[in-house]
């Protein structure tokens, strides 16, 4: 539930969505035989993010249940109350079949990639904090429906978790139907009457398309009207769907009958029919109405029998039969009844078997093997299925690849289409790589150019097919004889060329549906990380490597004062948190220089460890307590921090917590101090002027660096700056030593011959 959407307005809204859904007449009833039934669907609030790749989009999946006659979605929006929270615009797509290809940036899509703008509004939370919003679609297509809703484009700067409260913004979908529960079907063949009781109440009727139909025909005749008048309706066939719509839509007039032809409808779907009267409102219209449809008789490619063969080879050969020679023959001579029998096919079929490898991944493998027959007559028909539901989410890709052998004449063409529900199939007459509900994608291939690849992004959850067929300019009869090798590439893959080198493949979820986007690094942008108009060169990757590398080099300053101040555990953790820096950012680059010299998160880990640990030893070295209450305040804080990073690594307070405590320590210690001795401590002015106060104002400007000024743009400059303020910060910040130690003296520890030693029990002296 959306906030600041109570249950009582939940309810309220409901029923106002009923009242305006539900028909004029008594109750839901809109006839005698008309019966209405609501439904609606619910899903949870989700908190939109701003845009910077398809992951930000907030996904919500819907089914729309059969014979659904109006879908209205309720979108509502809502943000904080704080004073961060500014006027914004919320962009929502919808599409049907699979997730809406959107792209608000408005960068470059991979070559070769079908791209059709999602269907979108946008809604504005200005002065009030939420936002109601309808959206109304008439006849909808039944099955699965996508809403993705987003905030602008990100602005680009790296947010401290803790340092600033960002505003939340929420948004919810509601889905309502209207659905009829006794729709009339209408019979092939046979003609039916009906009445259109009033232009309030329009008829909906459904036809089912059977398998291998090439056409249909609809045909309204003997409209007549209850006042005697000229009969005036309006057809409109077929559902609507986003983000286009292929209705077909025929006006009737007087008593002429009037029928409309479809090519290629959908195979085995059932096609929703609308009549609507364009007359009085209180005139009925009764009408007859007839669907008829031409059967396609598909060719085959004697798969059975290689199926049979295939077995053959595999068992020996069975009893009765005439051996490897037999079955040759036999084949032979059905391949020769094929070809004699091909003008009578409307379409040859190749069979294809779909292999799932892996989630939204999917093979095609053809049984004859990977080429395929192309010839004049009639066009072959591969089977693509996307049917299961989970297909959607990824992209299609199709690969032709032509043998230029096997064309016969130097100018022929091989053309195919790429389309769902139903194949092309007057590809040779027309060309047009369209259905009775669908635009498909076209593909050629020919002498010229004999390679041609199509990626459908997020194809809709259906059975595609591709079609092809060879095409002469010169008429048919050129090349009548003549059969093109076309070798067929199909399978979908959560990200096409797996994102590039720049991009990285995520597999997202949403209440179990998962799809996958690519999130792009160095600068490139676009669906899979294809579009350079961004991208940081090689020189620039390079540098960048270097600074966040070398900069930790800064360390070595500080480490060295530790160690020649004999703050050894000191120097110690200096030296992994350098060690570990310089690897891990070595390893956290997005271009091409990328060292990892074990796993990124164990990298990572060590990094935020070693960098808020030495900040602790740093300052508790600062306080000058004794020594064995130092090493268990190490001890202790290190094994604390550890387990805060480990709850929330990059939490705010895993750093701030331990500073501040810290501080505490340090501040406690110094006033005991100067208690004690009665002045200030550190009593030096030289000791605040040229150590401390230089150190503190590094450590704030390190802090202020980190916190406000690191983007996406600039982390590899700002970054390395933290680097090297923090490590000259810590240089300053260490105390001098103390005063009864000596310097190393390494020239004393490596003396031979006389040694002094002194006995501290008789304070006497001998000559050894």
């Amino acid at each position: 539930m959306a906030r600041g959407a109570g249950p009582p307005l939940r309810l309220l809204l409901l029923l106002l969505l009923q009242l305006l859904a539900l028909p004029a007449g008594r109750g839901n009833r809109t006839g005698p035989d008309s019966l209405y039934v609501s439904e609606y669907f619910s899903q949870s609030a989700q908190k939109l993010s701003f845009y910077s790749w398809y992951g930000n989009a907030k996904l919500f999946h819907f089914h729309v249940p059969e014979d659904t006659v109006l879908l209205r979605w309720l979108l509502q929006a809502s943000r904080g109350k704080g004073p961060e929270c500014t006027n914004m615009d919320i962009t929502v797509h919808f599409r049907y079949g699979a997730p809406p290809v959107i792209n608000p940036l408005g960068t470059r899509f991979p070559a070769n990639a079908t791209v059709r703008p999602s269907y979108n509004i946008s809604i504005t939370l200005s002065s009030a904090v939420q936002n109601t919003t309808f959206v109304n679609v008439t006849t909808p297509a039944a099955g699965a429906w996508f809403i993705a809703a987003h905030l602008p484009e990100a602005a680009g700067r790296i947010e401290v978790k803790g340092f600033s409260t960002p505003c939340p913004y929420m948004f919810q979908a509601d889905m309502f139907v209207l659905r009829l529960t006794d729709m009339p079907v209408l019979e092939p063949g046979v003609a039916m009457p009906q009445t259109v009781v009033s232009p309030a109440k329009p008829l909906h009727v459904k036809v089912f398309v059977p398998k291998h139909a090439a056409g249909m025909r609809f045909e309204l005749r003997s409209c007549v009207t209850s006042e005697q008048k000229a009969c005036a309706v309006r057809v409109v066939l077929g559902s609507i769907t986003l983000p286009q719509s292929f209705q077909r839509i025929i006006t009737c007039t007087g008593n002429v009958n009037c029928s409309l032809a479809l090519d290629s409808p959908p195979w085995e779907k059932w096609l929703q029919i609308m009549v609507e009267s364009l007359g009085a409102a209180t005139a009925s219209v009764s009408v007859e109405m007839l669907a008829s449809f031409t059967a396609c008789r598909p060719g085959s490619t004697s798969s059975f029998l290689n199926f049979s063969s295939l077995n053959q080879s595999q068992t020996g050969p069975r009893p009765g039969s005439t051996g490897a020679a037999g079955s040759s023959a036999l084949t032979t001579g059905e391949a020769l009844r094929n070809a004699s029998n091909q003008r009578s096919f409307c379409l040859q079929n190749q069979p294809v078997v779909r292999e799932d490898l892996d989630v939204v991944s999917v093979r095609y493998r053809l049984l004859n093997g990977p080429s395929v027959p192309v010839n004049v007559l009639s066009p072959t028909v591969l089977l693509l299925s996307l049917n299961t539901g989970m297909d959607s989410g990824g992209s299609l890709v199709v690969s032709l690849l032509l043998n230029k052998t096997s064309v016969g004449p130097a100018n022929a063409t091989v053309v195919a289409c790429v389309s769902a529900a139903s194949p092309v199939l007057s590809l040779n007459a027309t060309q047009n790589c369209s259905t009775a509900f669908f635009q498909g994608y076209p593909l050629s291939v020919s002498s010229s150019s004999v390679e041609a690849t199509l990626i459908v992004l997020y194809p809709q959850t259906d059975d595609w097919f591709l079609s092809l067929q060879l095409i002469c300019p010169k008429g048919q009869g050129e090349c009548n004889a003549a059969e093109a090798k076309v070798t067929v590439f199909a399978y979908l893959t959560p990200c096409f060329n797996d994102c590039g080198p720049y991009g990285q493949c995520s597999l997202l979820r949403r209440h179990g549906y998962l799809y996958a986007g690519c999130s792009c690094k160095a600068g490139w942008g676009g669906w899979s990380c294809t579009d350079d108009t961004k991208a940081q060169s090689v020189g620039v990757q390079n540098l960048a490597t270097l600074l966040l590398t070398l900069s930790n080099l800064m360390f070595l300053p500080a480490i060295a004062v530790a160690v020649y101040r004999y703050y050894l555990v000191e120097a110690s953790v200096y030296t992994y948190t350098m060690f570990f820096s310089t690897f891990y950012h070595a390893c956290d680059q997005p271009g091409v220089a990328v060292m990892c010299i074990m796993d990124y998160d164990t990298l990572q880990y060590c990094d935020f460890l070693g960098s808020v640990v030495s900040i602790w030893v740093t300052i508790l070295c600062m306080s000058r307590v004794k020594k064995i209450l130092k090493y268990v305040l190490f001890v202790l804080g290190t094994l604390l921090i550890a387990m805060s990073l480990q709850l929330d690594r990059r939490g705010v307070w895993n750093m701030m917590g331990p500073c501040l405590f810290a501080l505490i320590i340090m501040i406690a210690a110094w006033v005991h101090h100067g208690v004690k001795r009665k002045h200030c401590y550190p009593s030096s002015w030289k000791r605040w002027v040229f150590y401390l106060l230089p150190g503190i104002t590094l450590a704030f400007i390190a802090i202020s660096v980190y916190a406000f000024m690191e983007t996406n743009e600039n982390y590899y400059y700002t970054h390395s700056i933290w680097h090297v303020l923090v490590a000259c910060s810590v240089a300053f910040l260490l105390p001098p030593r103390d005063k009864h130690k000596k310097p190393w003296a390494w020239s004393q520890k490596l003396t031979c011959r006389y040694q002094i030693c002194q006995n501290d029990r008789e304070e006497l002296y001998a000559v050894t």
